[in-house]
């Protein structure tokens, strides 16, 4: 590692040059040991779940001093970098007050030699050593002592700043970057919405019917376009190692039929057994009305596969209407809503098949049909276009803050100056004169173990 750093760098462990601080929690069950409002800030690594700043000020709770008392949470000071060592190893943040931590942390207090933000970005960038040195089988943690042994590198401070600097600036650039690219898969799924709803009404082809001649639409129920509706077998299917593909809600969520997710397989002689009406046919539509409802997707393939009761199974009559129009009608907004209506159950909805029949689409003549279908399978190409170079976009972008901070520690992303002072120096400088944090006394056996059961408990 030292081979490959930059002249005046030097290579050590994170423990020389900072104290490592770990965190407590006072008795959970006394609730006057934290306050919403005033006492010692105390933050958890809940509080850094999602968190997206680089300062942290306090969590969502504080320690009363009563609370302080009772445990050995030690104060930090501003500056003090925090790192989550277990559930899970890796958040990081800077302390821009006071603050003390939970068990959840091995946090490390700095000598004014040091800059912070250099040790938080140092920290980010190597997450991944972390977690490969935490232990444990119930959850892994990562041990103060193990903590102090992680790799470091050490730049001239006017480096150290320089690169803080540069990462400040350029990450800021890539976050606000994901956030813009983050908007995307809600915007294209406003527009496909805004297509089916402009499909299903009329407003899609109004250019098209001023050139043809057509009959005017019609509000129809489902009933009277298909020829049969009805949903899986109620009763739980035999099992086996191979045989007919047997699916879950989860095949088709994304609204699209993927056997590859088939939950199970039932025997041939299951299959053959069931009614016609319960036999997906190429054309048929399937319709999720349980758990999550209103869910469509088009059978497209001809391999046999049943499924559960949790899923619809609409035929359609394609002497009236055309399956891909029925799959667009069934994506609508519209028959969300009709869906909730009809919904019973508060823990799971489920839609009745009573209550599916008698939904309501818009039904066109069979060429307006065949009009809206091509119009919608054309502005979905390009919908899914999109989606696809977002796909690609957001993976580029994820790749950018490993890459810079890869860049940044191994001494790329800003010029060296030869008359900074070199980093050996300034390492026995520090350890000569170690950080110090404000440690409460240690206490008995008996009361750690206690105070780690209630600790694990908060």
């Amino acid at each position: 590692m030292s081979s490959k750093l930059p002249k005046n760098w030097v290579a050590c462990e994170i423990g020389d040059v900072a104290k490592v601080v770990g965190g407590s929690t006072p008795p959970s069950k006394d609730l006057t040991n934290f306050a919403a409002q005033g006492g010692m800030p105390w933050i958890t690594p809940a509080d850094l779940s999602g968190y997206k700043n680089v300062y942290i000020s306090q969590g969502t709770r504080n320690l009363s001093d009563k609370g302080l008392a009772a445990c050995s949470a030690a104060k930090m000071p501003p500056g003090s970098v925090l790192f989550s060592s277990r559930a899970p190893v890796g958040y990081v943040a800077i302390a821009s007050t006071e603050v003390t931590t939970n068990q959840g942390f091995k946090s490390f207090v700095l000598p004014d030699s040091i800059d912070s933000r250099f040790v938080y970005y140092y920290l980010r960038h190597i997450k991944p050593v972390a977690e490969m040195m935490a232990t444990g089988t119930t959850f892994k943690e990562l041990s103060g002592s193990a903590a102090a042994r992680l790799p470091f590198v050490l730049a001239p401070l006017n480096e150290q700043k320089r690169i803080a600097d540069k990462l400040d600036k350029l990450l800021a650039r890539v976050d606000a970057c994901r956030e813009r690219l983050d908007r995307v898969p809600q915007i294209l799924k406003r527009f496909r919405q805004a297509v089916l709803a402009a499909a299903t009404s009329g407003a899609l082809t109004e250019e098209w019917r001023e050139t043809h001649k057509t009959a005017e639409w019609n509000t129809v129920q489902l009933s009277k376009v298909c020829q049969t509706i009805n949903d899986g077998d109620h009763q739980a299917p035999p099992q086996t190692e191979s045989g007919i593909s047997f699916i879950t809600i989860s095949a088709i969520n994304d609204g699209r039929l993927r056997l590859d997710k088939a939950s199970r397989f039932v025997p041939s002689t299951y299959y053959e057994q069931l009614k016609p009406a319960r036999k997906p046919s190429v054309g048929d539509i399937l319709f999720s009305v349980t758990g999550s409802i209103a869910i469509p997707a088009l059978v497209d393939i001809s391999e046999p596969f049943t499924f559960q009761r949790h899923i619809a199974i609409l035929k359609p009559d394609l002497t009236r209407i055309s399956s891909k129009f029925l799959l667009y009608s069934l994506g609508t907004e519209s028959i969300k809503d009709q869906s909730l209506a009809v919904a019973t159950g508060t823990a799971q909805l489920t839609i009745p098949l009573s209550g599916l029949r008698v939904f309501t689409i818009g039904l066109p003549s069979k060429d307006e049909q065949h009009a809206i279908v091509r119009r919608v399978e054309t502005l979905f190409a390009f919908a899914d276009r999109l989606e696809a170079r977002y796909t690609t976009a957001r993976m580029q972008v994820d790749q950018l803050t490993p890459s810079l901070l890869a860049k940044a520690f191994r001494g790329e992303l800003v010029p060296q100056d030869p008359n900074d002072e070199p980093a050996g120096k300034l390492l026995e400088r520090i350890k000569t004169a170690k950080p110090v944090a404000a440690d409460k006394p240690k206490r008995g056996r008996q009361n750690r173990t206690k105070r780690a059961v209630q600790e694990d408990t908060a």
